[in-house]
């Protein structure tokens, strides 16, 4: 029998409980063994009790947990760095195993956890740590482990991509469906996270550093987020055939360099992500033999990530089963350069508020050709007051170069404002 500790019974713990007892048969005959949820621990013990678990096994003391030579796998769910860095230390260092779906754990901290791991030599799994119910860290380690890994592009927060998805099927402002997303349990009291694209940014960590065997940090990750998009620019979006997307992307160029960054981007309509709408979560893939391949499914909630909890428990006690640990450590033996979002090139949409009088138009690409911009796309619409609103779309430049010229355009007196700048994604593939 494998026992098993859970640190945690709150939304995604409950699932664990109930997915562990609903479905212990085919789990216990897909594992080789039973798998028996020993000990509980959570700060509120009324929260264990509402999910049917036994007294006996319910606790409020971590030691409880560590000091139980007959549990093998510990189940972190608690979140955040404190206290659960210390409690999985402690519990590698008594030689159990580790489950989480912590991902700011693994963002921030994940080479001290693997060494930790490797130095027990105990199995450390989190599956569930990005995007939820979808496989994605299992097939990078191991379904794709042959391939180069080319670019990791995905739709990791289900928050922003529903205000996004709801946005451009009903025209409202951001603030209005946000709002709408809080009282639906969408998003949280505290939006920040997600609508910021921090989530978003902890999570393309993890998969950079996985798809690319380097070490790539939350810090490293370049990251916006959507407050910034209004009604107009999906409106421009669609009329040019794109759809506005909050993207993940990781790619590896032909030297080895790494680019890890999150922000709103303009998605071609053929593209296969810019069908993913809602609070669904994709995962977008290209690989050297591989070609292009696509993960979809919800990123969040009980069940979805309490199936990819229970999926790493699983695997774990297969490894007991067959009295082996450690076959798939830590992937990042490489040390790779990561490059600064300046030193990339994209596509760019620009809109901008100017006067609306001869010459202005000219006067404005000329400060772009001037910095190496060429532009591929412009086009103007009166604004009112003798101000005009301009739409431009650049041809791929390096985004200093893009910079540098708006620099110059805040400081023109024809300017009234630049109102948005997005990048373009996507836009080199055979659509």
């Amino acid at each position: 029998m494998i026992k098993v500790g859970l640190l945690g019974c709150g939304t995604v713990g409950s699932g664990v409980v109930e997915l562990l007892k609903n479905n212990a048969e085919i789990i216990s005959r897909r594992t080789g063994d039973i798998i028996e949820l020993k000990k509980v621990l959570d700060k509120d013990l009324d929260k264990c009790r509402a999910l049917g678990i036994d007294e006996a096994k319910i606790t409020g003391d971590f030691e409880d947990i560590l000091q139980d030579d007959e549990i093998d796998i510990v189940v972190e769910l608690i979140g955040g760095i404190e206290p659960a860095l210390t409690m999985i230390t402690r519990a590698m260092q008594q030689g159990k195993h580790i489950v989480t779906a912590n991902k700011d754990l693994i963002a921030e901290k994940g080479k001290e956890l693997f060494d930790m791991a490797k130095a027990n030599q105990v199995d450390f799994y989190f599956e569930a740590s990005v995007a939820g119910g979808i496989p994605i860290i299992y097939p990078l380690k191991q379904s794709l482990a042959g391939n180069q890994i080319k670019e990791v592009i995905g739709i990791l927060n289900g928050t922003t991509n529903y205000i996004l998805s709801k946005m451009s099927e009903e025209g409202r402002p951001f603030e209005e469906i946000l709002a709408e997303a809080q009282e639906l349990g969408y998003a949280e009291a505290d939006p920040t996270s997600d609508v910021e694209g921090l989530d978003a940014g902890r999570k393309i960590a993890i998969l950079s550093s996985i798809a690319f065997n380097s070490r790539v940090t939350f810090d490293d990750v370049y990251i916006e987020g959507i407050s910034k998009i209004t009604p107009s620019d999906i409106e421009y979006a669609r009329d040019l055939g794109y759809v506005i997307k909050l993207l993940a992307v990781a790619k590896q160029g032909d030297d080895g360099s790494i680019q890890a960054r999150v922000h709103p981007a303009f998605l071609p309509k053929k593209h296969p992500l810019a069908a993913v709408n809602g609070v669904y979560n994709a995962v977008f893939i290209t690989g050297d033999a591989v070609g292009e391949i696509m993960h979809y499914g919800r990123g969040a909630g009980k069940l979805p990530t309490a199936s990819s909890v229970v999926g790493d428990i699983i695997d774990i006690g297969r490894n007991i089963v067959h009295h082996i640990s450690g076959r798939i450590s830590c992937t990042c033996y490489e040390d790779k350069k990561i490059l600064d979002v300046s030193q990339l090139r994209a596509q760019f949409y620009i809109r901008m508020t100017v006067k609306d009088r001869p010459g202005v138009l000219a006067g404005i690409a000329g400060v772009f050709g001037s910095n190496n911009v060429s532009l591929a796309t412009v086009f103007q619409t009166t604004h009112g007051g003798g101000m005009a609103e301009l739409i431009l779309i650049t041809h791929e430049v390096e985004e200093q170069d893009l910079n540098d010229s708006l620099a110059v355009l805040r400081g023109m007196h024809i300017v009234g404002n630049i109102d948005n700048v997005i990048r373009l994604e996507g836009t080199n593939r055979d659509l």
